[in-house]
Parts: structure tokens; sequence; C-alpha cells
């Protein structure tokens, strides 16, 4: 039975438009309320389930985390508010509160015109199939408010954010400290914002913060992740030692060199692997995706470190590593798993990883990933609907592409999961050939979509 509102990271939509609107929201919190209570039934605690909230800054996160907490309250759920929140400090907090479930009202690196809802278990993952049917299920039945004295109560939680800087300080090492290190965060202007810069700071590292200044419609314009030329000039105009930018909900990252060079989720993914490698941390192998660059996967073999593609998102990324024991994993999007770290992808306790390598090893970003080059690799959104892909002259497009670039490329045409979009990737060690492929198939869609 396939899913009708989840997709591989939650609901997301354009906000006003269904299923992004406040009477949807206000029922899926109740359906999901009632899916929760139901579970807390069966385990006979007696209790009345509580729930966390967290968002980005996007301005419509006011609306929607009211008709979230409606819902819930309606359910009979009680609901703790933390107000804008990194994604992973939902994860966190809700594991460390024991609670039964947190929410996320945010659509990552999209505009501010989206925004979306995740839920998170109580034991800080990403909800499984099963609880997501149940709640889809829920949402098609008619449903009526608790009666006053079983309502949900809400509170505002104060010391969401210093608890999270605490637990992003504790992933670092304790004997090292980021003392002598000039660095630059890219907040995006989203949840990020009032937590990276004290984390960094308050570990001793001289701290210029942008993107710091979020007024609910400049989330990722033109910052972040998504957009890193800021961060690019401005680790030169300061002459920093590093860069780091993050998204507008901070589950994902990227960084910049002393030179304004930008690495990707793989090539910091690869700094964290060989800095473990050589400590005695590594534990199995790493997972990467159908999207990961195939120099990474060359670099990993070798150095001895198996290594296993899952399908494009962090949920399937999860999935390997747990069925293979291992710990991690990631997405050249940024979006990196460090299980013996945080249950979830986490842009800030990524970078303090990749921050530990370099301060113990006294090596500057470019030095310590010299020894891997990624082979050239385009990616194009075409905004079309998925759907296309079944299109006769794109399978032809494909086959011949395909056909061209054998033993010397991939290519990999899929529809987002999360965005009406169709992602083109060809990767290759010809940079003329890959470019060229990339734009045929591209427009090979586009028309296919008229």
């Amino acid at each position: 039975m396939g899913r009708k509102y989840f997709g591989t990271d939650g609901i997301r939509g354009q906000v006003g438009q269904a299923p992004i609107t406040p009477d949807f929201v206000m029922r899926l919190g109740y359906a999901a309320g009632a899916v929760l209570a139901a579970q807390a039934q069966g385990q006979g605690t007696g209790e009345r389930p509580a729930v966390l909230i967290g968002k980005d800054t996007r301005i419509s996160g006011y609306m929607l985390e009211s008709a979230m907490e409606a819902g819930f309250a309606a359910a009979g759920v009680d609901v703790l508010l933390v107000g804008p929140m990194p994604t992973p400090a939902v994860a966190h907090l809700t594991r460390a509160l024991r609670l039964q479930a947190g929410v996320v009202i945010s659509a990552s690196h999209n505009p501010f015109e989206d925004n979306g809802i995740k839920f998170f278990s109580g034991d800080g993952l990403k909800l499984p199939d099963e609880v997501e049917l149940a709640i889809e299920t829920q949402l098609d039945q008619p449903w009526q408010c608790k009666p006053s004295v079983q309502l949900g109560k809400a509170r505002r939680m104060s010391d969401a954010a210093g608890r999270y800087i605490e637990f992003c300080k504790s992933t670092f090492p304790f004997e090292q400290n980021l003392r002598g290190m000039k660095i630059v965060v890219d907040c995006a202007h989203g949840a990020t914002y009032h937590i990276a810069p004290h984390v960094l700071h308050e570990l001793g590292a001289d701290v210029v913060s942008i993107g710091t200044a979020p007024n609910g419609l400049n989330i990722n314009l033109e910052c972040g992740s998504t957009h890193p030329d800021g961060l690019q000039a401005a680790v030169l105009q300061h002459r920093a030692d590093v860069g780091i930018a993050f998204d507008g909900d901070g589950d994902r990252l990227v960084m910049v060199d002393e030179h304004g060079r930008l690495y990707d989720g793989d090539q910091l993914l690869y700094v964290i692997a060989k800095y473990r490698q050589a400590t005695g941390q590594m534990r199995g192998g790493v997972v990467g995706t159908l999207m990961t660059n195939l120099a990474l996967e060359h670099a990993l073999e070798r150095m001895d470190i198996p290594f296993l593609r899952a399908r494009v998102g962090d949920r399937y990324v999860l999935e390997l590593l747990n069925q293979q024991g291992w710990l991690l994993g990631g997405e050249n999007s940024g979006h990196l798993l460090s299980l013996d770290r945080h249950t979830t992808g986490d842009g800030i306790v990524s970078a303090l990883q990749v921050l530990s390598a370099l301060k113990s090893s006294g090596s500057s970003l470019a030095e310590y990933s010299a020894d891997l080059t990624l082979y050239p690799q385009v990616l194009i959104n075409v905004r079309v609907a998925g759907h296309a892909l079944q299109a006769e002259a794109v399978r032809r497009a494909l086959q011949q592409a395909e056909q061209d670039l054998a033993g010397a490329g991939r290519i990999l045409l899929r529809a987002s999961g999360t965005e009406p979009v169709v992602r083109v990737m060809v990767e290759g060690q010809d940079p003329q050939r890959v470019q060229q492929w990339a734009e045929r198939l591209a427009e090979v869609i586009r028309q296919a979509a008229a």
C-alpha cells in the first residue's frame, strides 16, 4: 500500500495549496495524535502522550505550528513548543525528553513559499512506514474533539536551544578545542541561526556569522548550503581557515577551504571516513546513494573500506546502515549520518567531525582531502512531473547515453520525492561528454513532458 501524503521526507508543498493548509495540518495533528494515543493505550502506561513541535524560520511556520498544536490538543495529546530549532535538534530533544514523537515544520532547503511537516518517533528516528500509513488511514476517518477534561495542554520550552548546544558540543572530543581556527558560518537565515555560532564559539573558534538575521522570507535566499557563493567570498574576505554553510533546517552542510573552494557531502564524508580509519574508529563500511560520486567509492576501496549505495534519501541510507550494522553514510547534498553521534543527519555535528579531523591532524581542509579528486558530475533539475521518465523518447536517449559512456561514466534519472522535479545526473571522466549528455537528456525530458 502506497503513501498518499508522505514522501521520502515527510509532507511538503507550497503554503496555501493542498496539503500545506491550516485545516489539513490541524487534521494531520489530530490524526497523528490519535495514532499516538492508541499506541500509548496499547502499551498500558496510562499517561497522556506528549509531542514536541519545532520549526524553521519561515513566516508560515507560525500559522502551521498553531494548526498542528490545535490538532494534537483536540486528540488529547500534550505539546511542547520550542520555536525555531534545527531538525536534528527536534530528534535529539524528543529522545532526551522521552516523548512519544517530535514534529518539524520545515521545507528544508526549499524557498520560503514552501513548507512541510516531518515526524520523528520517540527514539529520534524518522517514523516507520507503517506508522505513516496508520496516520494517513486516520486522516480519512471522521474526527471529533475530545471532551474538555481530556484535551491536551501546550507549553513553551525555554531552554531547548541551550540543551541542544550542549549536545552538539558533547559530540566533539573533550580533549580538543577550536582555538586558533577562524571559521565563517552561514546559517541560511534558518533554524541554526541561534545555535551554530554559539557551538563554534564555545569550543574556542573565532567565528564570523552570516545568514543569521531571519525575517520569515529570506530563508535559503541566496545563502546557505544551496547558495554558497556568499560563504566563499566571506572566507576569502576574512582570511578564515574554513567556512561552513547549513540549509534552512540544519540537517545538511557544505564547507569551504581557506582558498574559497567548495566541498560537498561526498568530500566531507571522505574526510570523516579517512580520519576514523586513521584513528581506529571505523566500524564496518560507508553507505552512499545512487548520486554518490564514483571517485569516493574508488577512494574508499583503496583504504579497504566497504561501500554500498542506497536509494536517494537519508531514510534509505539509514535503513541500509542499520541492515549492515555500520555507522557512517550520507549524500552528496551534505546530509551525513554518523549513528554513533546522532540518530539522524545533523549539519552541526557533521561539521564538528570534519573540524576534529583537521584539528587533530594539523591539516587544512584542502590538504586533508587532497587525495580525493571527484569525477566531473553534472546535475540538472528539470521542473516536470516524474511520469515524463516513462516516455519512449527518454528511454531511447538514456540507452544511447549509456552506450556512449559505457565503462567511463554513470547516468541517473530520478523523480524527486519532495517536489515536482526530475533530476538528471551524468558523471564520467570526460567533462565535455558529461555536460553534453546531461543537457541532451534534460531537453528530451522537457519535450516529453510538454
